[in-house]
């Protein structure tokens, strides 16, 4: 059996990725995303969970919302730290569980987290939490790897010869995904599908290339023309089931009922 991922892994990876400039952002989906149901954040209280650089918490603070971000790891929450110091917006950096939320029920406006779900066995208590901290009316957005898509095999064959950077993972589809959080009484408003940019060749290559001292850009050039019209399809579908189910990632936005 594969190993579980541990704290100590992520303390290592973002002890390794301490400079923000060099990870990759999320081309601002989240954003996007609760821009769409919920255009004025401002006084909202919003928690991002597992936040790591917490770039799209900035953004969400920028935007006037009172933003908190947690992590677990002690390398995650330093370069939260710096951040803070370097942007026009702060956010209130917390050190705790996703499972065991230090905040009251029924005390926030939105809970977000990307990337986060996959990494755990049993990855529900957090949903679980989610909920139990949500105002009702409030809003998640649970944004995960998306099954079919070739980063998840890649994925999926780097852990099997114990390759991964942390333990044994899983992915879901969007279809799956939403039935579940239904099961812990949520009400599904919103999905999305975002893709990998710059592609995923570019960025194995790009990784493969850095180990033997060859450093190329975080991201390729632009070509002008080109580039527009990759939004434009990108927007185009990126809310259509389609884009969902071919997409690396999907986002699912869904809403504590009213009591």
């Amino acid at each position: 059996m594969a190993r579980t991922s541990e704290r100590s892994h992520w303390e290592k990876f973002w002890t390794q990725k301490k400079n923000p400039d060099q990870i990759y952002d999320n081309s601002g989906r989240i954003p996007d995303g609760l821009f769409d149901v919920m255009p004025d954040v401002a006084g909202k209280k919003i928690l991002e969970v597992g936040a790591g650089t917490g770039r799209d918490s900035f953004t969400l603070a920028e935007a006037g919302a009172d933003v908190f971000v947690l992590d677990y790891a002690d390398a995650a929450i330093d370069i939260l730290e710096k951040l803070n110091e370097q942007s026009k917006s702060r956010v209130i950096s917390v050190q705790g569980d996703a499972f065991a939320l230090p905040f009251p029920d029924n005390s926030l406006d939105v809970v977000f987290h990307q990337g986060l779900l996959e990494h755990f066995r049993d990855p529900w208590g957090i949903v679980r939490e989610n909920y139990r901290v949500l105002k009702p009316g409030g809003l998640a957005i649970i944004d995960v790897p998306q099954r079919w898509h070739l980063y998840t095999v890649v994925k999926h064959i780097l852990i099997t010869f114990d390759k991964w950077f942390a333990g044994w993972e899983c992915e879901f589809s969007l279809g799956q995904l939403t039935k579940e959080l239904k099961k812990f009484g949520f009400d599904p408003v919103s999905f999305y599908g975002d893709w990998m940019y710059p592609s995923f060749f570019y960025r194995t290559t790009r990784e493969t290339l850095w180990k033997i001292g060859i450093k190329l850009p975080l991201y390729p050039f632009r070509v002008p023309v080109l580039w527009k019209v990759r939004r434009a399809i990108r927007e185009k579908l990126r809310k259509t089931k389609f884009g969902a189910n071919t997409s690396l990632a999907i986002g699912i936005i869904v809403r504590k009922p009213e009591k």
